[in-house]
């Protein structure tokens, strides 16, 4: 019988084909969370000895679970993405409450993410990367990062227009149009040094208001019960 250590080196694959943490072991989150760790301390800098040492785990393992240091990166980039949670809906039984609750709790764990530490300065050193042709982790997080979170959203938007509660022209166009209402110039603000201060009850009124402008924008005229007016767009949550 196979140990657990063996067990987990043989979960990751060389091409750390990961899209969420479904498929990683408590310990392989502990390392991604230690190279996270090292990002914020050491950017671009970050190497396989430093992660091994930090993470108390042989260079060996990394390159068994990531292949290389191309792929702890991406793996790395995937974990952190997969922070930011999208609630399943029932296309058949959604009503605009859950709906709603689902794009506000998106858009909440997702300022959560890229205003913290880790994705800061991983974002800092993939744009740095894409200027200069050294590796292609800005592709990796784009490809892992945004275009993930539009293929996990994207059916939750569709859902809503199916069951009559959304209205627009195609799914990109609308995660677009939510993405940058969500966003703002949060981002950009927060690469370049600003120090903005986003507590939790911050993220959440900026993720409810951020809801309720798409859903201005987007929201039927009339749902499946007959014209909407304004007050059924908003959420049931207390107000923060």
């Amino acid at each position: 019988m196979r140990s657990v250590v063996e067990q987990e080196e043989t979960v990751l694959q060389a091409n750390a084909d990961i899209d969420n943490s479904e498929g990683l072991t408590e310990r392989q989150k502990a390392v991604l969370d230690a190279a996270l760790r090292l990002l914020v301390e050491e950017g671009d800098h970050l190497t396989m000895t430093a992660v091994a040492r930090r993470a108390s785990c042989s260079k060996e393992t990394l390159y068994k679970w990531f292949g290389d240091r191309d792929g702890l990166l991406t793996a790395t980039v995937q974990w952190q993405a997969s922070k930011v949670r999208v609630a399943p809906v029932d296309g058949r039984g959604l009503d605009l409450a859950s709906l709603t609750a689902s794009l506000e709790r998106f858009a909440s764990d997702w300022l959560s993410v890229i205003s913290s530490d880790t994705s800061i300065a991983l974002n800092r050193v993939a744009v740095g990367h894409a200027g200069s042709g050294k590796d292609n982790l800005g592709a990796v997080v784009l490809e892992n990062g945004r275009f993930a979170l539009a293929k996990r959203l994207k059916p939750v938007l569709e859902a809503g227009r199916q069951a009559g509660f959304l209205d627009f022209p195609d799914a990109e166009t609308a995660f677009r149009t939510f993405f940058g209402l969500v966003a703002r110039d949060v981002q950009i603000r927060l690469l370049l040094g600003d120090r903005l201060e986003l507590t939790d009850a911050t993220i959440g009124g900026d993720a409810a208001r951020a809801t309720q402008q798409f859903l201005a924008l987007h929201g039927a005229k009339t749902g499946p019960q007959g014209p909407l007016e304004p007050d059924d767009f908003r959420s049931s949550r207390p107000e923060i």
